[in-house]
């Protein structure tokens, strides 16, 4: 499965990623910031997932608008969250079997 995560520290992404691969799925970030050209490669972002989390505690209303949006038109799965842990992604992938929802 693709996950995309909207927002968070830049710093966890690796990890974020590490623990995705351990369980066969993989991760795709975006900044949320939506300015210039952020706004396309959120969009486009969101059209290559499956599942995308989006952060409301340090994303724009801009952005979280935006995510929820272009997922609910792309009929993908979204999550809101006002924070997020390396610990929580990994509850998650861990309840997800590997390639597939």
């Amino acid at each position: 499965m693709r996950i995309g995560i909207v927002g968070g520290i830049e710093r966890n992404e690796r990890e974020y990623r590490d623990i995705a691969e351990r369980h066969g799925h993989e991760v795709a970030f975006h900044s949320g910031h939506v300015g210039g050209r952020g706004s396309t490669s959120l969009v486009d972002m969101v059209a290559a997932v499956d599942l995308v989390i989006v952060l409301t505690d340090v994303n724009s209303h801009g952005a979280v608008t935006l995510a929820r949006r272009t997922a609910r038109r792309r009929g993908r799965r979204v999550e809101l969250h006002r924070r997020y842990s390396p610990s929580r992604l990994a509850s998650l992938v861990a309840a997800i079997p590997a390639g597939g929802p």
